[in-house]
């Protein structure tokens, strides 16, 4: 029998979507009250359509440019789509990006929170922003230091006016991963934030036990990009 490519990919997502509600009730919460950000970077829209089909509509894209070659459409298609901007956000594209985001997840740094805060103003539209912290401190990757996430928090949120819903961090490949959603959660505490957009393919389960409302998973619905690693995000 000949493989159906979207077969395989709704039923990577059925088996993710129990797999999250196991979670949930291992960690003593509701079935379905962690959202699943299935994560379509780099997969073409005959990979996403099943999962539309199926009535799935929450997504995340790495890159904005590759996000505006597809979700256009896919919005004129199918109504009720909410798209997350999970990957770096450069300044040269916040205008694009607030058009074509429903939540940027990547605010990460002062520059970018003041374009964000000046286009929303000339746009109109507001997509709900998260702050993304670095909780590993790992120079190559995007993200506020812990240490600096308060005050950059409150400088979005009180000076500029960015609807700042909540935050969002990529803990360390290497290390565990609890300690760095922990440390998430309790700077979301002390700042009366709700969401928390924490844990990906390989830790969900983890990232649910400590709080996450929402996980971003790629790799184990759609598989590996095709040179065969993940982006990192999913």
């Amino acid at each position: 029998m000949t493989p159906d490519p979207q077969q395989d990919v709704l039923n990577q997502f059925n088996a993710v979507k129990d797999a999250l509600a196991i979670a949930e009730r291992q960690a003593g919460r509701a079935v379905g009250s962690v959202r699943l950000v299935a994560v379509s970077k780099t997969h073409p829209p005959d990979r996403i359509r099943p999962l539309l089909a199926a009535g799935h509509r929450l997504f995340g894209e790495n890159r904005v440019q590759e996000a505006e070659g597809k979700w256009p459409a896919l919005r004129r298609e199918f109504g009720g789509i909410e798209l997350h901007l999970i990957g770096p956000l450069q300044t040269n594209k916040v205008k694009e990006a607030v058009a074509l985001f429903d939540v940027i997840e990547t605010v990460d740094r002062p520059k970018l929170a003041q374009a964000l805060a000046r286009e929303m103003e000339a746009s109109g539209r507001r997509p709900g922003c998260l702050i993304q912290v670095n909780t590993g401190r790992e120079p190559q990757k995007a993200g506020v230091l812990p240490e600096l996430a308060d005050a950059f928090l409150l400088d979005c949120r009180d000076r500029l006016g960015l609807p700042v819903a909540g935050l969002m961090c990529i803990p360390p490949v290497a290390e565990d991963p609890r300690p760095h959603f922990a440390l998430l959660a309790a700077i979301a505490r002390r700042h009366g934030l709700d969401l928390l957009s924490m844990g990906m393919s390989d830790d969900f389960p983890l990232a649910v036990a400590n709080g996450a409302t929402h996980v971003r998973v790629g790799t184990a619905i759609f598989g590996r990009r095709d040179h065969g690693t993940p982006l990192p995000g999913a």
